[in-house]
């Protein structure tokens, strides 16, 4: 497991802070406030809303928590060490793997958009069989919001990775979400999963936006949208943070009617999206059946863009 950019100056549990008995340390583990770092990094009204206390107590909560712990700067070679806890993912294709410096990351989003039919739940699909084959132990954690989900797919692909297709399958925990309320949820329980011993290396969202955009139409809903997207990222993104996943949502696209020139391919999300995303990808159909795969968006990478194949067993590169 990753680092952590705070380390603890006392050993101190959640009921030895002011004003948290037993049973409001109940109510704050439930809600996933389970370590001093939650809590200090919380809100009062996360915790009111969490626990029953009162505004003042709250406050005072959290700022025993991080009084009880070193929340500083830290050096640049203390970060490059932490750097060295990140792993990378393959995709099966060596030329993505070039593309994204090796593979998908872990400890951060990856976001790819693109039109239908661009490879977006393709590349999901191999991407769970790839970490499987690479972290044979590992989990991975299937959120479906679209019913694109396909034991079969993953069965084709863990043949061409020369794994045994029930065993890759048993390693993958599918939820399907039927409305964005149920995705943040799902989203929300992984954190359990990692809990009870499961070790969780990929989730992926498949799709990312399709149930907030089905369900806030019109630009008077637009904020309230934007808002529930913003707190489902910021669940992703602590999640990969905190237990050094990778986290990789499939995206929808429109086309921007006031662009004359140049691809009027927008991803959905706005900023939303992008800046909770560390790397960006935009797919989408090559020459003779390709992908193209262009990097837009990454903190340490060039943008940059290559070519693959979707196989029935693999991806295959040009």
């Amino acid at each position: 497991m990753k680092q952590e950019a705070v380390c603890m100056t006392d050993e101190l549990s959640i009921q030895d802070l002011p004003g948290v008995g037993a049973a409001t340390a109940e109510k704050l583990i439930m809600s996933g406030f389970d370590t001093l770092l939650s809590i200090a990094v919380a809100t009062n009204g996360q915790l009111v809303e969490a626990s029953g206390v009162t505004e003042a107590t709250a406050r005072k909560i959290i700022h025993a928590a991080r009084d009880s712990m070193n929340m500083g700067f830290s050096t640049g070679t203390d970060m490059m060490e932490k750097r060295e806890n990140v792993h990378r993912i393959s995709t099966g294709s060596k030329n993505f793997d070039t593309l994204l410096g090796g593979g998908f990351e872990t400890g951060v989003i990856t976001e790819c958009f693109g039109q239908y039919g661009s490879s977006k739940t393709q590349i999901a699909h191999s991407l769970a069989v790839q970490c499987i084959k690479q972290y044979p132990e590992s989990r991975v954690v299937f959120i479906d919001t679209e019913n694109t989900f396909r034991p079969e797919r993953i069965a084709q692909f863990a043949k061409g990775a020369g794994l045994e297709p029930e065993q890759v399958l048993a390693q993958i925990k599918v939820g399907r979400a039927f409305n964005s309320d149920h995705q943040m949820l799902l989203a929300e329980k992984i954190v359990d999963i990692v809990k009870e011993g499961d070790n969780v290396k990929l989730v992926i969202v498949d799709s990312l936006t399709a149930h907030f955009r089905a369900e806030f139409v019109g630009r008077g809903t637009l904020a309230e949208r934007q808002q529930k997207l913003n707190k489902h990222m910021h669940t992703l993104s602590s999640l990969a943070d905190h237990y050094n996943v990778a986290v990789y949502v499939t995206n929808q696209v429109m086309s921007k009617p006031d662009q004359f020139f140049g691809d009027p391919t927008e991803a959905i999300g706005g900023h939303i999206v992008g800046h909770n995303s560390a790397f960006r990808i935009y797919l989408r159909k090559g020459k003779k059946g390709s992908r193209v795969a262009k990097l837009v968006d990454s903190p340490n990478l060039p943008d940059g863009e290559t070519l693959f194949y979707v196989e029935e067993d693999c991806l295959r590169d040009t």
